[in-house]
Order: structure tokens, then sequence, then C-alpha cells
């Protein structure tokens, strides 16, 4: 029989049932953390406190990268904004980044679902062959595609980085959108075409939901590729009010060996800060996106 005048046995405390092993993992854990985000994040703060040193303070050698030797100042903001056609370089790669997205979408899109449901061998050669036209470096190209444009009077125009970039991002993201497709059974879009809906309805309601991780992959690709890309916006556009930042960063900036390194550095965290945060927010999807879709594809 249970004795019912004995007092009830306290609970043990969580804290008494962990074990220093554990508590010591975890520290290490935490400590290991923290300094890879402390070190990948060192770039963006050393850029930032740079932004505001003087000449001065920057060239001093005995100065400290994490501190100001004298007071911060706003020179070399006023610098990039005013004396510069930095604006315009951001006005310039946003309307081009934004077009060739449309693009690689409206052309990618179909054509990876199509090559993944077209049955037999061809389908996967077919993407094979768009995957290596991707592979060719642009060292090949440019004098080539410098002529069309010239022929077609795009040059020192927007159009033509808008004409080209898309031979770069719709390779890869057909080949990349061809594994999502292909994972998705074609048995659902039967399902809805029985249900009432045209092809056209089924692919768009049934096939691009399911396939929405590659789909802002290649966003992010294309938007990302035309930032960052230096080769074509350099031969294809001299004229300092149409460059894009790739290119008009450093034909401003860099006057011979001189480096205007505040400026610089201003210009280069302006742009990466919203592109860091972006990459954050859809890093999941990202990362879904270009293994799901290299795997199987």
């Amino acid at each position: 029989m249970v004795d019912r005048s004995a007092p009830p046995e306290r609970p043990r405390s969580s804290f008494a049932r962990v074990s220093p092993r554990r508590v010591v993992k975890a520290t290490l854990y935490t400590v290991a953390v923290l300094a890879f985000c402390l070190l990948a994040a060192a770039p963006f703060l050393i850029m930032g406190i740079t932004t505001f040193q003087t000449d001065r303070d920057l060239y001093r050698r005995d100065a400290n990268p994490f501190d100001y030797a004298e007071a911060p100042t706003l020179e070399h903001l006023d610098n990039l904004f005013n004396d510069t056609n930095y604006l315009a370089f951001v006005r310039n790669s946003a309307v081009v980044g934004a077009v060739v997205v449309v693009i690689t979408l409206a052309l990618s899109l179909p054509a990876a679902y199509s090559l993944a449901r077209l049955t037999g061998r061809w389908g996967e050669r077919a993407g094979i062959l768009m995957f290596i036209v991707y592979l060719v470096p642009p060292t090949l190209l440019f004098i080539p595609l410098f002529r069309i444009i010239v022929s077609l009077g795009l040059s020192n125009s927007l159009l033509s980085l808008i004409v080209v970039y898309p031979t770069i991002t719709v390779p890869f993201s057909a080949w990349l959108l061809m594994g999502f497709f292909k994972s998705i059974p074609p048995e659902t879009e039967e399902a809805a075409l029985v249900d009432g809906y045209h092809p056209y309805g089924a692919f768009l309601r049934v096939a691009l939901p399911l396939a929405r991780p590659g789909i802002i992959s290649v966003i992010v690709f294309s938007f990302t590729l035309t930032l960052h890309e230096f080769i074509y916006a350099l031969v294809f556009i001299q004229r300092s009010e149409w460059r894009t930042l790739s290119v008009g960063v450093p034909s401003e900036l860099i006057l011979g060996d001189v480096f205007f390194w505040q400026p610089l550095l201003a210009s280069a965290l302006i742009v990466a800060v919203p592109v860091a945060l972006v990459y954050n927010v859809f890093l999941d999807r990202l990362i879904q996106g270009f293994t799901g879709g290299a795997v199987k594809g």
C-alpha cells in the first residue's frame, strides 16, 4: 500500500540533469558560431568604418582599422553621390537586372518544362547541351557578340546588355529548373486536366507552385549575375551615364594608381547590404533550389 502521509517527492531540476560535458560542448559550439559570424561580418564592418575615415586616418600605419583616430567625416559619401554617376549606375543595374530576370523566366520556364516532359533521351541530351553552352567563357564570346551589337546599333545602350545577358542566364536556369519539373509527378497535371484545366492552366497552377524554390534561385542568380558581370558591360558601353555598377564604380574611383578607398568601399557596402539581406531571407529556398535542381536534373 502507498503511504499517503509521506510527503510527495519533489521533481528534480532540469539543470541537475544537464551533464558538464554537454555544457562544455554547447559553450564551444556557441563560441565557434560567434567567431564565424564575426569573421564573416568583418569585411562589412571594416567597409562601414572606413567609409567615414579621413584620408590621414586611413593611411596611418599604426592606426586601428576598427577605430577612429580623427573625427568621422561625410566627405566621401558626398563625393560618391555628388561627384560621380553612382546613382545612375545603381539605376542602370537595377533596370538591366529586372528586365533580364523577366526575360530569363519567360524563356527558361517553358524550355525547362518541355525538356523535362520530353520522353526518351532527347530531353536529357538537350538539357546537357544547354548547360554546356553556359560553360563557354565570356572571353571567347565578347568579340563576336560586340560585332553583333554594333551591327544592330545597340552599342552604348542598356539594350546591349539586356540582349546579351539572357544568353548566359537562360541555359543555366533551364537546366536548373528541369530538375524540379522532373520531380513533379505527371499524374498531378493529369488530374488537373481531368478537373477541367487547360494544359497551360495546369502548368501555371500545378507545376509552377511546386517549382517555386527553383524559380527563386533563378531570380537571385540572374539578378546577381547582372550586378557583377564585367566584360560585356565594359566592352559594350563607353558612356559613363549608361554604365552599370561593376564598371562605372571602378572607372570613376580608380584613376591610374590612385584608389579612392572610402568611396569605393561605401559604394560596395551600399549594394552588398540589400543583396545580403535578400540572400538571408531566401537562404533555405536557395539551398533547396540549387541542390534539388542540380541533383534531380
